[in-house]
């Protein structure tokens, strides 16, 4: 999710405050079926045999029975022989036509009885063949109950009671408002989304903008996106005034910038969209070319916190001010643009490419800013919301609920405690190797620039890979600990006469030669620990600090304990409130 799950009590008063998405939200509507509250897991077969080449998306919005009026012309080709296309579509939605290659099916040729559309050929596709499907549809798309951590449609209003609409389907997927194919790995090379609504109304949308088209009291936003991340895609409704800009990039392109804001917060607008530049410096200097340069950098205000919808990321944070001089929200959205959109997770199971990296770039952003200061506060707070209750990555294809349900899987630790692992790996291979891995991780190649890479998909494993390559040395030993383990690492430590023995306590007695700096007086000493244990002359009475430096993430006692106190308040706070 763009977002961590977990909020502070101010931010959601501060949210609560600012959106208005309950008052517009019905009293009930129809479940979804469990096949769409369902994203990712094993990809069928049927849709693995496809190659999703094009989706031509039409929507008539109409704002006041909240619902839609859509077609969808999807072009595939055929990676192998197929007599079926299964795709994914909320079952709530009536489907009036289906046809293929321009011939209307009988209702018996397709079903879709529990939001997943099977649609029969008239003849069998052969390997390497191409088919187009239209499909129209139409009703009430799911209402989000608080987006952007559930899937659905958000219908607001504005302070001045005008529509104010956006969708956030990460959690339950594409589904819940267009037929996609509902997986990671499920991305069109390229999308054509038609918005028509109320000429007092603007559309924006992902990628560019190729024309709007005005029809009586209507007009249609006809935007245009390449290989976009199927939950990336997104309808933004509402009384918009834009900002443009150009960001000239030190790859030598000029790159478009585009602020959506409500009409009445210009003022605060300017000054977010005055931040563009230089988070635009920091990811091409530290990671690599703006993936999208030939589109856009956008961003939308939303009636939600925020999502990385690809292009127009939604921001609902409400223009704040920060302690570390720049809008964390923004900054974690915009990071998606390189970890989520420009290098995607294929299987949910590796969704910490997205969030661990994504987290990481709010300290990194705060070091290159203004120093040390800000990058060691910003991951002191991420190490109080470590959990350690299951692993970040489980080793098998899994669906998006759950890795991001806290109860049955790792829920936020992929976001803190995989920046936390980044943290450490940096501080152990050194920064070259970790940002040319980084690097090699994003774009598939070492040597990015505009125009000669284009989004990709990648694993765990295949990260790990990098990373034995870039360092010439076999990694696995740091992930297997950090990734395939709930459990931290613990470093005992024994003072044996004038000797201070260390050890690695690890879970299963794994491999862990993770060195360890030792501060005894004034001398910084580095025990390799190879085997696991070190040792270092330390006279009784002398100064000695473990870690000094704060390198490396493990366990300690303070934090588990702080971790259960805070778990004790939250039980009492919610006893008092019944």
């Amino acid at each position: 999710m763009t977002t961590p799950r977990l909020l502070s009590l101010a931010l959601c008063a501060a949210l609560a405050s600012f959106a208005h998405a309950d008052d517009a939200k019905p009293a009930t509507q129809p479940p979804l079926s469990e096949q769409t509250i369902r994203s990712g897991g094993t990809m069928p077969a049927e849709q693995a045999r496809l190659h999703f080449d094009h989706a031509e998306l039409h929507f008539d919005v109409n704002i006041d029975q909240q619902s839609l009026d859509a077609s969808a012309k999807l072009t595939f080709s055929a990676r192998e022989a197929t007599g079926v296309l299964l795709l994914d579509l909320d079952h709530n939605y009536a489907i009036s036509r289906v046809s293929v290659d321009g011939k209307v099916l009988a209702t018996d040729q397709w079903s879709n009885p529990d939001g997943r559309l099977a649609i029969h050929l008239p003849k069998p596709l052969a390997k390497g063949g191409k088919t187009t499907v239209e499909i129209r549809y139409g009703g009430k798309p799911h209402v989000a109950k608080k987006a952007p951590w559930d899937g659905g449609f958000v219908w607001s209003k504005t302070e001045d009671g005008q529509p104010w609409v956006a969708s956030a389907v990460e959690g339950e997927g594409c589904d819940l408002f267009w037929p996609c194919i509902d997986h990671p790995m499920g991305k069109p090379d390229l999308v054509d989304t038609y918005v028509t609504v109320p000429k007092s109304l603007a559309a924006p949308g992902n990628g560019v903008l190729v024309d709007i088209k005005e029809h009586g009291a209507m007009h249609t936003y006809h935007w245009r996106a390449k290989h976009p991340t199927t939950y990336a895609i997104s309808l933004n409704i509402g009384p918009f005034d834009v900002i443009k800009g150009d960001y000239h990039s030190r790859y030598g392109n000029t790159i478009p910038m585009q602020m959506w804001y409500l009409r009445g917060h210009e003022a605060q607008a300017k000054q977010l969209f005055g931040e563009f530049p230089r988070m635009l410096d920091f990811f091409e200097q530290e990671i690599g070319p703006y993936p999208f340069g030939d589109e856009k950098m956008g961003v939308v205000e939303t009636p939600h916190l925020g999502m990385e919808h690809q292009t127009i990321n939604a921001y609902g944070n409400g223009y704040p001010r920060s302690q570390y001089g720049f809008d964390w929200l923004l900054q974690h959205e915009f990071s998606h643009e390189w970890f989520g959109n420009q290098v995607t997770n294929a299987d949910w199971d590796d969704m910490w490419i997205h969030e661990g990296f994504g987290t990481y770039m709010q300290p990194l952003y705060g070091q290159y800013l203004y120093g040390d200061m800000p990058y060691f506060s910003m991951l002191q707070d991420e190490r109080s919301m470590v959990r350690n209750a299951f692993p970040i990555v489980a080793g098998r294809s899994q669906f998006e609920h759950e890795v991001y349900d806290a109860d049955h899987g790792p829920g936020n630790d992929i976001y803190y405690k995989g920046s936390l692992m980044l943290h450490t790996l940096r501080q152990l291979i050194g920064d070259q190797a970790f940002f040319d891995s980084t690097r090699r991780l994003v774009y598939g190649r070492p040597d990015p620039k505009p125009g000669n890479f284009t989004p990709h998909y990648a694993t765990t494993r295949e990260y790990i890979d990098i990373v034995n390559q870039v360092t010439g040395r076999d990694m696995r030993w740091f992930f297997d600990v950090y990734l395939y383990e709930s459990a931290l690492p613990t470093l005992e430590t024994r003072q044996d006469g004038n000797t201070l023995r260390l050890h690695w306590q690890v879970p299963h007695d794994k491999p862990f030669p993770m060195p360890v700096e030792v501060l005894v007086g004034d001398k910084l000493v580095t025990l390799p620990m190879a085997d696991g244990n070190g040792s270092v002359e330390a006279p009784a009475g002398t100064r000695v600090i473990v870690d000094p430096h704060t390198k490396v993430l493990r366990d300690m006692p303070h934090f588990t304990e702080y971790l259960q106190w805070k778990k004790e308040q939250a039980a009492k706070k919610a006893k008092a409130a019944k």
